[in-house]
């Protein structure tokens, strides 16, 4: 066991914008102290290779010249060398330098350096920077999408620019329009803080850990609970540095308001005159976004449920009965269908606890242990809120009841009915606007815990379900790890959301965490199911998966990349699409690659 830091999880202020929310912090007190009972790394080892790792095509003269150019810029205060040991910290506490939840070896995906711009004329300073020397940049705004590969950088010796340390600002909330305009640090905790200083009757809509930055988690089209879930369709105007130094707004804000003042429609109408072009900034490489404005959700009456259901098979029916429901708008948010294994995970106790073998949890200790929890001996659970007025809400349960019970065995619940320690009181406070830590206790899981995502997109129909749910399992068993399948049900659609636990001082479970990973994407493709988000490595064989046409979407992706960004500099790799200089040079990750009996060998 390792101790946690000495030091309080930060709190949330003006001079620490990754903070918690004094409301939360014995929460994370609570939650760090769980984590790192089940941690065997040390902080951090010695690193082996010189330091700060260059990127491609950089000596090391250039790099240094570049550097000291880059302080007298910016500030010397404002360019750390990445040359100090890697802490790979917690979620509260997470590194800039490399990706925490390391599947390759720690030292693989690190930056060369981060740099802190101050606002968008400083972040352009960057870019220009960058073309300058041709060093190549990758921008983060918090780094804490850690099961996707954190604030890494795609490109090895990239220069990191944290955006969110000094770029952390509500710029505005309106309370008539129910809008508000961010920078890239701002993160769930701090907007609801603001939004309650406020005093307007306004809800965000968090995901479900609330230490993400707003904007970051937007443009990589996250989703939350509430029916403002769909983050990327509630976004409204950007501005956004080019891959060139150039600044640009888009939709409204890109028709200048009287005496100079922001457009008066900017977080108003989504699109503008012309081509709508926010796409192209999302998932992509091809500008760095440093404010946009959100939609936020007027406050209104709500009442969450779950509801359980007997056996593994009855997911396919759940489903059938779901479609009618979400495209009536019956079903007020976007609801989560969860296996009961989940039930067990939150309960923050590691799988050494319930069970002493080798391999996936048989089904059968599985069922043993939900016997035990308030949700009983069941297989599914489903977790979902209604909205407005009392007689509204009723009215939607009602019919949501009804058709449930058509499951055989199927059982409802409202949060009064279970224990003041259960999950449903956290989604209770996730589907009403509120930001949670809840959901880090799975990583308790297993020592030294990481994770990752498979993440395919489904049609809200049973037998799509079937078929990728199979093929999950399936892998799952063949390659070692327990199964955490989630569907987040948003209408004519699902996110299958496959959670891939690991201890990421195992090499050789990251070993097989990698080739899971590999074997799924290309699976669920050929039968026609793609991710809507991945990890870092997996960037390059998930875009190739798009390939219709001789791979007509990429190329046009490449086409974009070369006409805007010219020199290669931003973000290289991002997505899967690289600039020019770096194509075809084998720096692609197309499929796991093994070295030796459990380490994963890396080309980066």
């Amino acid at each position: 066991m390792v101790s946690p830091p000495s030091n309080p999880p930060p709190l949330l202020s003006d001079t620490c914008h990754t903070g918690i929310s004094q409301r939360y912090h014995q929460q994370a007190i609570e939650s760090r102290a769980r984590l790192y009972s089940n941690r065997t790394l040390p902080t951090h080892v010695p690193r082996t290779q010189d330091t700060p790792v260059l990127p491609p095509d950089v000596t090391r003269e250039t790099f240094n010249a570049a550097i000291e150019d880059l302080r007298k810029r910016l500030g010397q205060e404002n360019v750390e060398l990445n040359d100090k040991p890697l802490v790979d910290g917690w979620y509260m506490e997470h590194p800039n330098t490399h990706d925490a939840f390391h599947i390759l070896d720690q030292e693989e995906l690190v930056s060369s350096a981060t740099v802190y711009p101050g606002s968008t004329e400083e972040v352009s300073t960057v870019v220009k920077w960058a073309n300058q020397y041709l060093i190549p940049i990758y921008p983060i705004s918090m780094g804490r999408n850690l099961g996707y590969g954190g604030a890494a950088p795609r490109l090895r010796g990239s220069v990191v620019v944290d955006l969110g340390r000094r770029m952390n600002k509500v710029l505005n909330i309106d309370g008539d329009s129910a809008t508000c305009l961010v920078e890239p640090g701002v993160s769930y905790f701090q907007l609801y803080e603001e939004v309650q200083k406020s005093g307007f009757p306004l809800w965000i809509d968090p995901p479900d850990l609330g230490g993400g930055s707003v904007l970051g988690n937007c443009i990589d089209r996250g989703v939350g609970y509430t029916p403002y879930g769909d983050h990327w369709a509630n976004h409204c105007g950007m501005e956004v540095v080019l891959p060139t130094g150039e600044i640009m707004r888009t939709g409204m804000g890109a028709l200048p308001g009287k005496d100079g003042a922001d457009n008066p429609t900017w977080q108003a109408f989504q699109h503008a005159y012309g081509p709508s072009v926010d796409g192209i900034f999302s998932q992509s490489n091809f500008g760095i976004v440093t404010k946009m404005g959100m939609w936020l959700m007027p406050k209104t009456g709500h009442q969450s449920y779950l509801i359980t259901f007997p056996k593994d098979d009855d997911f396919e029916q759940i489903i059938e009965i779901i479609r009618p429901l979400a495209l009536q708008r019956i079903l007020g948010n976007i609801p989560q269908l969860r296996n009961v294994i989940q039930e067990i995970a939150v309960t923050a106790k590691p799988r050494s606890h319930w069970f002493q073998g080798t391999g996936p949890m048989p089904r059968e200790r599985i069922r043993e242990i939900a016997k035990t929890l308030p949700c009983g001996d069941c297989a599914w659970v489903f977790y979902g809120t209604v909205y407005g007025p009392e007689e509204t809400r009723n009215q939607q349960l009602e019919i949501i009841k009804s058709s449930f019970s058509k499951v055989p065995g199927s059982k409802f619940r409202l949060p009064q009915d279970m224990p003041p320690d259960h999950y449903i009181h956290s989604r209770v406070k996730i589907c009403s606007g509120t930001p949670e830590l809840r959901e880090l206790d799975w990583l308790n899981w297993m020592p030294n815990g990481a994770h990752t995502f498979f993440a395919p997109i489904t049609p809200t129909k049973g037998r799509d379900a079937r078929i990728v749910h199979e093929l999950v399992t399936r892998l799952h068993h063949k390659w070692g790890f327990d199964s955490f399948p989630t569907w987040c049900v948003a209408g004519r659609e699902m996110h299958y959301i496959a959670n891939i636990i690991y201890d990421r001082a195992d090499p050789d479970a990251k070993r097989r965490a990698n080739g899971l990973m590999h074997e799924m994407i290309r699976t669920a493709a050929k039968e026609g199911y793609g991710e809507y988000r991945t990890h870092l490595l997996y960037q390059d064989v998930v875009a190739r998966t798009y390939g219709f046409n001789g791979q007509a979407l990429l190329r046009f992706s490449e086409t974009i990349k070369d006409a805007v960004d010219p020199n290669g500099v931003l973000a290289p790799g991002r997505a899967g699409i690289w600039p020019k200089r770096f194509r075809g040079r084998g720096l692609e990750i197309l499929e796991a690659e093994k070295e030796g009996e459990g380490e994963v060998k890396s080309r980066l």
